[in-house]
């Protein structure tokens, strides 16, 4: 949890759109509607994600305001979870079954279709045995003051953060760089009417 310990490595955005009155009670809702789902034990290679607290995420539900805003700021992580298989000792394990098939019916190789068959029987198989990775993203949002902090650097973790964001609140996410805070609240004009530092008698 690095937005309540330790160091942190985030990327800041500006959230633009509208936010509603009743901003407390209306975010509740959506988080409690795009949280995440525990998937079944049928659950493929397709990848599950949704809302989680920051605390744990095992925790689901947003109902108590207190577990997961504070003032304005709203605390909250995106979880991610994907089965996926060891490749070449599943490679390995498809292609033994499909000799042992063709020794069984004695013919030289196992046919294209049936040894499709067997790689997907497999992976049914394996998939129902193995759990997810499961990945977490921090989200630090200042809801009045309209900036967000994302934890990672990763393109494709900051665009998956911004497209559920949209999704959940129907708000865009802007990447905010410094020279974006330079140029707010007239930072720009104070510094360029600052006498330069004089070091060593030299300006």
């Amino acid at each position: 949890m690095g937005l309540m310990s330790g160091a942190l490595t985030v990327r800041r955005f500006k959230v633009v759109g509208s936010t509603p009155p009743d901003w407390r009670d209306a975010y509740r809702d959506r988080l409690n509607a795009m949280a995440f789902r525990e998937p079944g034990p049928q659950m493929g290679k397709e990848e599950l994600e949704g809302w989680v607290q920051v605390h744990n995420l095992l925790d689901t539900e947003f109902d108590d305001l207190n577990r997961w805003l504070y003032g304005n700021y709203a605390v909250f992580s995106l979880r991610v979870d994907k089965k996926t298989l060891p490749a070449n000792l599943f490679r390995a394990t498809v292609e033994k079954q499909a000799q042992a098939w063709a020794q069984e019916h004695g013919v030289e190789r196992c046919p294209a279709a049936k040894k499709k068959e067997l790689k997907e029987e497999l992976e049914e198989a394996w998939l129902k045995r193995t759990l997810p990775r499961v990945a977490t993203t921090e989200i630090c949002w200042h809801v009045t003051e309209g900036w967000l902090l994302v934890g990672g650097l990763s393109e494709r973790t900051v665009e998956r953060v911004r497209k559920r964001f949209h999704r959940t609140f129907g708000l865009e996410l802007h990447a905010w760089s410094p020279l974006d805070y330079v140029a707010a609240g007239g930072v720009a004009d104070q510094l360029l009417g600052t006498s330069p530092t004089i070091v060593g008698g030299v300006a």
